[in-house]
């Protein structure tokens, strides 16, 4: 099973490297053709490249995509919207009573997903594990003297593997006057606000494919009533939770059901939680003097 994972990775990263030097291609092929249509001398790099201009008659019909878009066709999530997402949440081991509760609160966070008790399993065989079960993502929790400090979401089968560091983590109970009793079941409504970067994009992709798609209704009286949202401020995710009740035709009451917390990305990597050598995709360099002056997402 091991040499077979190994095997469609080496297989998936060679498909990504060929998309990679496709979209290096219809780059140039962009830039040769508006040479050609505006008369203007084109970069000697691509005048030279005799296998560019000798394809070029047989290519023009082609169209012009950047790396991002050709990565979007053979990417991680070309499964979303044709399945629902099977999310796994567990804790590190030992968790805290306060962790275990987070941990209940986040599973109720993702309607489609599932609660695990970490016990005594190490990180590969809960990864394998949960492959071989058809779980599509794993969510990670950490703690540091029972204050939830990180979340990893890792993507299955290849990845990627984000890691976002938690501040100001408020359970449902600590709210002041938040909604008591269960917690709807409804897939969500979600809100992304803030995120335009490259990277911003990513993170929004991450995050929105742990949760199902909506069906679209057309009947107005059986729209769910929940709301998630994500908004980015200087780099720091502000995640809420809420619910929501019509009381007239132009407004709406919000309830907040938590819990409450500010998520901040610190690695995207490449692989699942055990793989340690993954390639590094960004990771967030605090410690350069223009740092805190960049706005990634």
């Amino acid at each position: 099973m091991i040499r077979k994972q190994a095997r469609l990775r080496r297989d998936y990263l060679y498909r990504q490297a060929l998309i990679l030097k496709e979209a290096e291609t219809s780059e140039k092929r962009a830039q040769l053709r508006a040479a050609i249509a505006s008369g203007r001398p084109v970069d000697p790099s691509i005048a030279k490249d005799q296998s560019l201009r000798k394809d070029f008659q047989y290519d023009e019909s082609k169209p012009d995509l950047d790396a991002g878009e050709m990565a979007d066709l053979d990417d991680e999530y070309h499964l979303s919207g044709i399945q629902d997402p099977r999310v796994l949440v567990t804790t590190s081991r030992d968790p805290s009573s306060r962790l275990s509760t987070f941990s209940k609160e986040i599973r109720l966070l993702f309607p489609t997903s599932v609660r695990l008790n970490r016990g005594n399993l190490i990180l590969p065989d809960l990864v394998r594990s949960s492959q071989s079960a058809g779980l599509t993502d794993m969510i990670l929790l950490h703690e540091k003297r029972g204050t939830p400090t990180a979340l990893t979401v890792s993507h299955f089968p290849h990845g990627p593997t984000a890691s976002f560091s938690l501040h100001n983590v408020v359970l449902r109970g600590d709210i002041p006057g938040s909604l008591r009793g269960t917690v709807s079941e409804q897939y969500p409504r979600l809100i992304f606000e803030g995120f335009t970067t490259r990277l911003g994009l990513r993170v929004v992709k991450i995050l929105k494919n742990l949760f199902p798609p909506r069906d679209p209704l057309a009947n107005k009286s059986k729209l769910g009533s929940r709301v998630v949202t994500f908004k980015n401020i200087e780099d720091s995710i502000e995640v809420r939770h809420h619910v929501f009740v019509r009381t007239s035709y132009d407004s709406v009451e919000l309830a907040e059901v938590g819990p409450r917390m500010t998520m901040r990305l610190f690695e995207i990597r490449g692989g699942t939680l055990e793989d340690k050598d993954g390639d590094v995709e960004w990771h967030l360099s605090q410690y350069t003097r223009t740092a805190r002056k960049k706005n990634y997402f």
